[in-house]
This record gives C-alpha cells, structure tokens and sequence, in this order.
C-alpha cells in the first residue's frame, strides 16, 4: 500500500470502525463496567458468562447506537476497529509524529499499553508516508488485560475482562494486515514493573502512556521519561478518564526539576514536550 495523507485519513477511519453503525454494540464483557455499576461479583460473574460462551463460539450483544461525537473523542468501545483513542486522539498523534520527523527531534517511539495495536499502527503507517525507515516502534503490554488496581480507590478493577485481553500474536496479525510489521516493530511482553525498567528501548522521540491505572502509569514514567530526547513527545491517554492515572502524572511532574506544562488533546488525553 501506498501511505499518503489520504490514505491516513482513510485508515484512521478503519482503525476506529467508524464505517459501522454496529462497532458501537457492546459483548457483554464491556456492558457492565463503569465507576458507577454493578458490585464486583456481578461484573464477574457477566465475564465468567463471556468466557463460557466465547468458547462455544457465541456471545451476548447490546445494541447501542452510534454516536460520532463519542467516537471522535474516544469514549466508547468499538466492538470493530483497532484503537478505541477516537479521531482526535489518531490525528493529534500523526501530527507529533510529522513534527519529530520535521525537527529531527532523535528517538524511537513507545506505547505502553496497546491493545488491539491500532495507535501504534498509524505510527507506522505516517513513518512509512513520511519515508522514516530509521524508527523503531516499542508495543509494551501484558497482552493478558489490565491488572487490577493496587488499591481499589486508584481505578477501576478491569482485570479478567475477556475484551481487553489481545495476545501479541493476534497484535501482530493485526500488523500484517495492512502490511505494517517488519524487523522494526518490538514487542515488550509482561508486567510494566518488570519489563519497562530493563527495556532496550534507546533513546525516544515519542511516549505515549496508555495503561489506565495508578501503577501502570507511575511505573511507565519512571522507566522511560529520562529516555526521552529533548523536543520529544510525552502523551497521557487516559488522564482525565481515569483519576488515578491523573494523580500518578501530577505527582510525577511536580518531582521534576524542569517544569512542564500539560496541553489539552481532546478533554480526555493531554500531552507536553520535554524541555
């Protein structure tokens, strides 16, 4: 394939599944989660339901509506697609990446918590557009689903969720697809705290945290922030979704000894530049 800006825009829509009114519908897995739902034992016990049902090849299905304006701004689960950041998201992450390859700011690029690999995807696809041979792309995930929260307060306990669960395989058949993987695609496998701190990442052009809870991102900082290049790009996905993601990155900031300051994407995500 040829990318060119067109075909970007062309492929954010497929990343996101906006082309079908039915990516909005929910398996059951992702209906009952929220910071005001059912207790625990039920959001089990609907899981446990999933599971035993996805192995006969069946599941439950709601059907919401589509709505665009959530989709744009990342705030809905597409049961399609391969990212769930929205447009806005996609189109603010091109646009730092055509800006580090204008600058030459030096560095690779890392997501930390990838899913189905669709964000890290338009990475490749707008280095491809932008003739970058020389970037290497980290994924970083359990490729299991979330952990759950250290401390019940610090988010919302999404561990066992069979949706969020994408294996690396399946990421990198997703890769293949649009012929999108080769020798400089990485795939960092395993528990942030036990794999971020010892990554060969080398230097970074671009961070982009989007492992939802306290630990995730506390531990993610920590890691790579140092490796990041002057000019670089630090990007919060979930900062104003999750609290505790917010409070990990407001008690990370303030313990800098350069200040930075946070720049709104699209109400959900924020981002800053490494002075």
């Amino acid at each position: 394939m040829q990318w060119t800006s067109d075909t970007l825009e062309f492929f954010k829509i497929i990343l996101t599944g906006s082309a079908y009114d039915e990516s909005s519908w929910m398996t059951l897995d992702t209906r009952v989660w929220g910071e005001h739902g059912p207790p625990r034992w039920k959001r089990r016990l609907g899981q446990g339901l999933h599971r035993i049902l996805s192995r006969r090849g069946w599941t439950l299905i709601r059907q919401n509506k589509y709505d665009d304006h959530l989709r744009d701004t990342g705030r809905d689960w597409p049961i399609v697609g391969y990212t769930m950041i929205g447009r806005q998201r996609l189109n603010h992450l091109q646009q730092c990446l055509e800006t580090i390859h204008s600058e030459s700011v030096p560095g690779n690029l890392i997501e930390t918590g990838v899913w189905r690999g669709g964000a890290c995807m338009l990475m490749k696809a707008t280095l491809k557009a932008l003739g970058d041979q020389q970037r290497v792309i980290y994924l970083a995930d359990s490729f299991t689903g979330l952990p759950p929260p250290d401390n019940p307060q610090d988010g919302w306990d999404l561990s066992g969720m069979p949706y969020l669960a994408v294996s690396a395989d399946q990421v990198r058949r997703n890769f293949e697809r649009f012929g999108l993987w080769d020798e400089r695609i990485k795939i960092i496998k395993g528990w942030f705290q036990d794999t971020l701190p010892t990554s060969a990442t080398g230097p970074l052009a671009l961070l982009r945290l989007d492992g939802d809870l306290y630990e995730s991102t506390k531990v993610a900082l920590h890691a790579l922030y140092n490796r990041v290049s002057p000019g670089g790009f630090v990007i919060i996905d979930d900062y104003h979704a999750w609290p505790s993601c917010q409070r990990a990155v407001q008690e990370f900031i303030t313990s800098l000894d350069c200040p930075v300051h946070l720049t709104e994407i699209d109400g959900t995500g924020v981002y800053w530049r490494k002075p």
